[in-house]
């Protein structure tokens, strides 16, 4: 058994009983990396020696002190488009290849008053731009589940890492989808919080309006604390919202009797195979059992957001991605006669496939003529998938339905269809367009493929997503399922 199949809190209390060290915590993470990492490949960059020298000075200070906070000593992977002063962030592009930040995100400043340790930075699809993780000018991450197939995206490392049991957790950035989808791929449990809970300085932007930090972990409790830990006002973040950040882990009741549960007829309608619709089915009946109600109901404007979406994802990449200009940091190409050419030549040689397809799709969007009929049009949609969700929250608590519409997809399998590939996030979408809450839990199998239940909240009410994830965690057990590697 692995020290990693236990919980934060059973590892907190072995620390505290000194039944274990910090540092055989992150030996267990670096020799499991050893074992399996050639296979699933989920990291990029490791940060072996700093690792160790802050779990030997974290059992130096645990000796003296007990620790408070329940993530002492835990070793985590961190998705590599959040920065790590002095650690590489490459967002998997060849743009940033050798890009060593001198400041670190406001998220990995509260990892570090929580005195977790970084174990390494985590492979994604380029620039977050992705469903599979196959766009990495570095590698392709593999699922641990079947090493054919791929994790999901853009942080199929960051699910990968904590699936394969190399770290006991890892932060991942959902725009469309990117932490629930390969949340749903790997078998784990990905968290998506509301726009503004998390602060994303320090997160390299793709799309500035949707991109939001969240957790992935093993189990509903380890979300909790991690999300605890990660969340709050950030004066560095305009978009970062003034809200209390709650007790997430008191709301693990086990309790959800009365609770509404909404079920829009689109999230198990075309596309969706029988298998997954089956698995939501079967979720429904164990909350049933617990005492909940379902309903069904519809967000009819869902149909238009997989459109709206990329229309408005791109065009704020276009104008975000605008300072990889070969001038500051950063790839430069060494081809150049004049300032022009150094712009052309560093952008077309730094950029991959799909990151280009999409500034050029957000710069064709945003350019004058046809900004209204489709930028502003795209706002207009949005607007009205928030107001679809407004109206369900009104008599429902929650909503839920399929993560993904099929389980994870062989690698190369989609690589040459695009839109067949966005596809794969059109049941997340809706929610970074509106702002709530999903969560991505483990409820079922399709030929030993995980396949992943999402639930979504209101405005701000994580807590109430965590119990009602926690109830049906309680009462089955896909979370303690583990990939054969």
């Amino acid at each position: 058994m692995s020290l990693f199949d236990y919980k934060v809190s059973d590892l907190h209390e072995l620390l505290h009983k000194k039944e274990l060290k910090v540092a055989d915590l992150v030996d267990e993470s670096y020799k499991r990396i050893a074992q399996v990492d050639g296979k699933v490949q989920a990291f990029l960059t490791l940060d072996e020696e700093k690792a160790r020298q802050t779990a030997n000075s974290l059992d130096v200070k645990l000796n003296a002190n007990p620790a408070s906070n329940l993530l002492f000593g835990m070793p985590i992977g961190i998705k590599d488009n959040i920065v790590t002063k002095g650690l590489r962030t490459t967002c998997a592009s060849k743009i940033l290849e050798n890009f060593n930040p001198i400041y670190d995100a406001t998220v990995v400043q509260k990892l570090q008053q929580q005195e977790t340790v970084t174990i390494g930075k985590l492979n994604m699809d380029e620039f977050a731009m992705g469903s599979s993780n196959e766009n990495s000018h570095y590698q392709k991450t593999r699922n641990p589940w079947d090493l054919d197939r791929v994790p999901g995206g853009s942080s199929g490392g960051s699910a990968a890492s904590v699936a394969a049991g190399e770290v006991l957790f890892s932060l991942g950035s959902d725009t469309g989808g990117s932490i629930r989808q390969p949340a749903a791929f790997c078998g784990v449990v990905g968290l998506k919080p509301t726009y503004g809970r998390v602060s994303r300085f320090g997160l390299v932007a793709f799309a500035s309006s949707l991109d939001q930090i969240g957790p992935i972990t093993r189990t509903i409790e380890d979300n909790a604390y991690l999300l605890q830990a990660i969340s709050g006002l950030d004066p560095m973040d305009s978009t970062s919202a003034n809200v209390d950040v709650p007790n997430f882990v008191s709301a693990l009741t086990g309790d959800v009797k009365g609770l509404k549960i909404a079920v829009p007829k689109e999230y198990l309608g075309e596309g969706v195979t029988e298998t997954v619709r089956q698995s939501v089915l079967d979720a429904l009946k164990v909350l049933e059992k617990q005492g909940a109600v379902w309903e069904e109901v519809s967000l009819p404007h869902s149909k238009y957001a997989l459109a709206a979406y990329y229309l408005l994802s791109s065009s704020e990449a276009s104008a975000n991605l605008a300072r990889f200009d070969g001038v500051r940091y950063g790839y430069r190409t060494p081809n150049a006669d004049n300032l022009l050419d150094l712009y052309k030549k560093s952008r077309a040689e730094g950029f991959g496939d799909e990151v280009k397809r999409r500034i050029m799709l957000g710069t064709f969007a945003l350019s004058s003529g046809y900004y209204d009929a489709y930028y502003k049009k795209a706002q207009q949609v949005r607007t009205l998938i928030k107001k679809d969700f407004e109206d369900v929250f009104e008599k429902y608590d929650v909503i839920i339905g399929p993560t993904t519409p099929t389980p994870a997809f062989k690698i190369g399998e989609n690589i040459d269809d695009p839109l067949t590939m966005y596809v794969n996030d059109i049941l997340t979408i809706p929610v970074n367009l509106a702002g709530v809450p999903g969560i991505s839990v483990p409820c079922g199998f399709d030929n030993g493929l995980p396949l992943g239940l999402q639930i979504i909240g209101k405005h701000f009410d994580e807590k109430t997503i965590y119990r009602v994830a926690h109830a049906f965690e309680q009462a089955t057990d896909y979370h303690k399922q583990k990939p054969g590697l």
